[in-house]
């Protein structure tokens, strides 16, 4: 199994380690510390040796921030962890806000005293990032001070080490294109951009351009890493060598110098004394590196990740391979629904639902000979109250059984080779309430209304994302999450630039992945969200129009439960969507099933009824 179930959440931990940095902070003449849920690459997913924030809090949420101040500590998190704080901290100890509405910038701006000194490790927080929090500290006469060392690894005893899994090399056919051509790209861009270099400090951007893989994060393939790609074509890559085979080492010496990480400040630093432009990302780039820029003499270029707008737009070879990925998984997925449908309710809990859904993932694989290599995060498979928690991780002591009358959402994905998955559909057992229908169905029509969008050029995330929240709106609904994040190519689940959100200001732009994947949650009773993945395509030119216009095509093959939709609520498009994409899911996902799970999909992917006078 990728996943365990144990939870480690104590919050009577917090009080103690609280104190221990308390203790760090008056040794050092500082009035507060600000640790934020991230690595050295500000990634989501984090070896277990950077966890800071959950060791300190026990808060394990992927997003989130703590300001401890030597009488009060505060921990903020997004609309997605609100529960899971609530459960996870000892509330004596931290109060929780918002990391959205109220972040630790716009806290400090009310909060911190005039001469407070409050520290920040600059390795853990972006250009962009410190650059706020000096603006806000500034504003209430306080200073920011970045340290050299960071306190929570002075005070965590048993810290782990950092991981040196095995790096793999993405074949050139999964891949589309060589690492060698990548390369000259990103240097054309690097020297266009005005720089002799750029740091890429996501370990996306380095596996993508290097067409390598690793195993140092939970459920994303990634070697964590870093490299200094150079417009002139000398490039360095700086990855521990224990984590390069024979083969591995000598693929990469092809392409770049082989450094290792702790180098990577002395190399920077000579660098920026031979007057280096060095491009960096202000919203991905640690801080410290724009430190040891501007302290040796170079010129830091504040740029967006060169890498990052062509890992987001997928090329023949991804696209093909994500749609390979997305029938096999889709053929997991209906299995799995269809052994749902054989249990009575009370027989089985939230975890045999998870560990059923992985096997089935694993055979799926074994099948098309391309195997499961993991999970691509940990599946949220909440019954009941546990669905309206809206990143809820099941645990051994959390695990409910699957209970009549109850919803079951259930969103997981996988990792394949040649794709990332990410679906979430949500199902009853038992008999669900008129409430739970109606609102399932308003959930279902965003989902509907962005997949059958068109859009101009230069649409953003944020120009559509009202269209999934419209339905929920005029019944006075929303939810408190965005609407639709971006997907990688067998990478993070969680990809950027691109997303459907309000903060969503990237263009969309043809090959980029989404999630589609709008919910409703009642505390303490239900959750619904319904998710597939989409995938903008080329523009398009539109009958007896003016304009090219994009649209998405739909990746995830999977029913929806129509025990769920009223579907008097749907328009005569949506109806006629749900129908098509029904008998595609049957057409693409029958030949792969057989038995009962066959039977299942043709009874589930059946049209709705017509409705003589429905709404048009």
């Amino acid at each position: 199994m990728f996943q365990t179930f144990d939870d480690d959440a104590d919050p009577s931990r917090g009080a103690g380690r609280v104190a221990a940095l308390r203790e760090w902070l008056a040794a050092n003449e500082l009035d507060g510390f600000i640790v934020p849920r991230s690595d050295e690459h500000q990634g989501e997913y984090v070896a277990p040796r950077s966890e800071r924030l959950q060791w300190l809090t026990g808060f394990s949420g992927s997003a989130g921030a703590v300001v401890v101040l030597r009488s009060r500590a505060v921990l903020f998190v997004d609309g997605r962890y609100t529960l899971q704080a609530r459960h996870q901290v000892d509330p004596a100890i931290f109060a929780i806000d918002s990391l959205i509405s109220n972040p630790p910038p716009e806290w400090l701006k009310t909060n911190a005293s005039s001469g407070m000194r409050i520290g920040v490790d600059p390795w853990l927080h972006t250009i962009s990032e410190v650059k706020a929090l000096r603006n806000a500290a500034a504003q209430a006469s306080a200073e920011i001070v970045t340290v050299d060392a960071n306190p929570i690894d002075t005070i965590w005893a048993d810290q782990p080490d950092a991981p040196v899994s095995p790096v793999t090399i993405q074949p050139a056919a999964l891949a589309g294109e060589l690492a060698k051509d990548k390369l000259a790209r990103i240097a054309e861009a690097i020297a266009a951009g005005g720089a002799t270099h750029a740091v890429l400090t996501d370990p996306s951007s380095v596996a993508w351009i290097f067409n390598i893989r690793g195993n140092d994060v939970p459920h994303t393939p990634l070697a964590l890493g870093f490299a200094i790609l150079a417009a002139d074509g000398s490039h360095s890559i700086y990855l521990d060598k224990r984590k390069l085979d024979i083969e591995a080492e000598a693929y990469l010496t092809q392409l770049a110098s082989i450094r290792r990480p702790d180098t990577l400040e002395a190399d920077l630093a000579g660098l920026a004394q031979g007057g280096a432009g060095v491009m960096l990302d202000p919203v991905l780039a640690a801080e410290r590196l724009r430190m040891l820029v501007a302290a040796n003499g170079g010129t830091a270029i504040e740029a967006s990740d060169p890498a990052r707008i062509p890992r987001a737009t997928k090329n023949a070879a991804e696209l093909a391979g994500s749609r390979a990925a997305h029938r096999r998984d889709g053929a997991a997925m209906v299995r799995m629904l269809a052994w749902l449908d054989r249990q009575e309710p009370g027989s089985t809990d939230e975890i045999a639902a998870v560990q059923r859904l992985e096997a089935l993932r694993r055979e799926a694989g074994e099948q098309a000979q391309m195997p499961l290599r993991d999970v691509s995060f940990s599946t949220i498979a909440g019954a009941g109250p546990n669905g309206a928690i809206i990143h809820y991780r099941v645990s051994r002591g959390t695990s409910r059984v699957l209970g009549s009358g109850e919803l079951f959402l259930l969103d997981s994905g996988g990792q394949y080779q040649d794709g990332t998955t990410d679906i979430t559909r949500t199902v009853p057992i038992g008999t669900p309430t008129p409430e739970m229908r109606e609102r399932y169905t308003l959930v279902l029509k965003g989902m509907i209304r962005i997949s059958l969008l068109r859009f101009p050029p230069g649409t953003r995330g944020s120009d559509i994302d009202a269209f999934a929240r419209a339905a929920l709106w005029a019944h006075g609904l929303d939810y408190a999450h965005g609407t639709g994040h971006g997907v990688g190519a067998y990478l993070s689940v969680h990809e950027g630039p691109q997303r459907i959100a309000r903060t969503g200001t990237q263009p969309l732009l043809a090959g980029m992945i989404l999630s589609n994947e709008p919910g409703y949650y009642k505390e303490g009773q239900y959750g619904i969200r319904l998710e597939n993945l989409v995938v903008v395509s080329p523009e398009l030119a539109v009958e007896n129009g003016d304009i090219a216009m994009h649209a998405f095509e739909t990746l995830t093959l999977a029913p929806f439960d129509k025990r769920l939709i009223q579907h008097e609520l749907l328009s005569r498009d949506e109806l006629h969507w749900l129908d098509t994409y029904h008998a595609r899911v049957l057409a693409e996902i029958g030949p792969m099933l057989d038995g009962e799970a066959l039977a299942w999909l043709e009874n589930a992917a059946a049209p709705l009824p017509v409705i003589p006078h429905g709404v048009g």
